[in-house]
């Protein structure tokens, strides 16, 4: 068995604010292992500045990898608990050789074509009338659930701004989620949750920032609208201190990226404990490739979870790799008359 891996990087259509800065572009790495005649993909879609893996050694921890892959999938992935995107894309490599398959890591309705999974239509922060203009696109498009990043613009906008939204369509109609990735001081996130329950919103991601266990624990208990954590799962890494977190805080949902929380794997037993204490949670990709996309998608598809999920990012990028994956009418379906083409 042997195995490379390459760095790429996914040049943005526009650039794209998030509440740590405007995204350009985004840089990823593919591991591509080789067992005979059967070749493996995985995508290891480290997030500058917000990955646990985000460290100076993280390309020679790549190379580690490459070097030992004959150690076998469950003893890498013991040996790279703190670096949750290379877990996830050895995840993918291995699965796609052990299917014999590339690209179908997970057969099913869904990649056979003749099933879709629900998906929520991402707004990306920017002035008022951008977003409100991505807004009408995403409800023309036939999304029943938008998700909008609010902390980057003044907060009285952004509830203007959803406030037109429910002028003219109730909750029954669109159903909005909110991510404000930490944006808000402990001090004034439950005034301002608050302010936002007003308009019948689905749930808020991430209100403050991660790391205040206390404050979001006290928030949760007392919020008029659901809380769903996703940067505070970053970086917690054993069975125990995720039981732990939970049990702390306990949140209304929880939101699970595979590159960031461990892959499959670490995403499962986040589900087990999460379902264990009757937490929600739902999938949300973290601007992989359409490689990284697939598998993400493939695996949610089996969850069978009715909520809609995060996975309508593959549309962002100029240079992405073309695959069969498209969104029609708010759902992520698998496209076959659309080839893969991938060109390394």
């Amino acid at each position: 068995m042997q195995a490379n891996y390459f760095k790429y990087q996914l040049q943005f259509k526009q650039a794209s604010g998030t509440s740590r800065g405007i995204l350009t572009y985004k840089d990823t790495w593919f591991i591509q292992i080789e067992d005979g005649s059967f070749r493996g993909i995985g995508e290891c879609g480290m997030f500058k500045g917000l990955s646990i893996d985000d460290r100076t050694d993280f390309e020679s921890k790549l190379t580690w990898t490459c070097e030992n892959i004959d150690l076998g999938l469950h003893t890498l992935l013991d040996n790279l608990i703190e670096f949750p995107s290379i877990q996830f894309g050895l995840e993918m490599a291995f699965q796609s050789i052990k299917q014999k398959k590339m690209f179908e890591l997970f057969p099913s309705d869904f990649t056979k074509g003749q099933d879709s999974i629900p998906i929520n239509g991402l707004i990306w922060m920017g002035d008022k009338s951008y977003m409100k203009q991505q807004i009408k696109d995403k409800l023309a498009a036939g999304f029943s659930c938008i998700k909008l990043k609010i902390g980057a613009i003044n907060f009285d906008k952004e509830l203007e701004l959803i406030k037109s939204i429910r002028n003219e369509f109730d909750a029954q109609t669109i159903e909005i989620r909110v991510d404000a990735n930490g944006a808000f001081k402990p001090y004034e996130a439950l005034e301002k949750l608050k302010r936002l329950s007003d308009y019948k919103l689905h749930s808020i991601e991430q209100p403050i920032q991660q790391g205040q266990l206390q404050e979001m624990a006290q928030l949760c208990a007392e919020t008029p609208l659901p809380i769903a954590l996703d940067e505070e799962l970053i970086g917690v890494f054993s069975v125990t201190n995720k039981d732990l977190l939970l049990q702390t805080i306990k949140p209304q949902y929880i939101i699970l990226k595979p590159t960031l929380i461990g892959g499959f794997k670490g995403s499962q037993e986040w589900i087990d404990l999460a379902e264990s204490k009757n937490i929600g949670w739902w999938v949300t990709s973290a601007l992989e490739s359409n490689i990284g996309l697939n598998a993400i998608a493939q695996w949610t598809y089996t969850l069978k979870s009715q909520l809609p999920q995060g996975l309508g990012t593959g549309g962002l990028f100029t240079n992405n790799i073309q695959a069969p994956l498209a969104v029609e009418s708010g759902q992520l379906f698998y496209d076959l008359k659309t080839k893969w083409n991938l060109k390394f």
